[in-house]
């Protein structure tokens, strides 16, 4: 799957963070920039952070998520946002059409598979 853009914008990370995030329910998805927020805060410099969405938490990587705003200034703080894209093609049979993605947001073709590669990195991996 490669290097993370997360790990290239930020070389000398010593705090590696992955986020979990396979659920739709807003409150676990603020959760998860709420968390993103306050690590950046405690270690703005060393901070490596990925969250990795599939199943129903790709929603938040959607171009017209209500959380589109907070996921954008994330991604500005080099806060990495991986969208599985079994999940979105999964949707796709399932309705029909595929939903707009955020262009910022860094497609995987598999989410689980994803956070596994990134423990075998060191990241450590948090569901929220």
């Amino acid at each position: 799957m490669g290097v993370s853009r997360a790990a290239v914008n930020n070389p000398f990370a010593t705090h590696l963070l992955a986020l979990q995030l396979s659920d739709s329910v807003m409150s676990k998805q603020r959760e998860v920039l709420n968390n993103a927020n306050a690590v950046l805060k405690v270690w703005p410099e060393t901070a490596s952070i990925i969250v990795v969405a599939f199943g129903p938490g790709v929603e938040i990587t959607f171009a017209d998520s209500p959380l589109r705003q907070q996921v954008d200034s994330l991604i500005a703080q080099n806060v990495e946002f991986d969208v599985c894209m079994n999940t979105i093609e999964t949707l796709k049979r399932e309705t029909g059409h595929v939903p707009v993605l955020n262009p910022k947001a860094q497609q995987v073709p598999y989410g689980v598979p994803r956070l596994m590669e990134l423990a075998g990195k060191g990241y450590v991996i948090v569901r929220p």
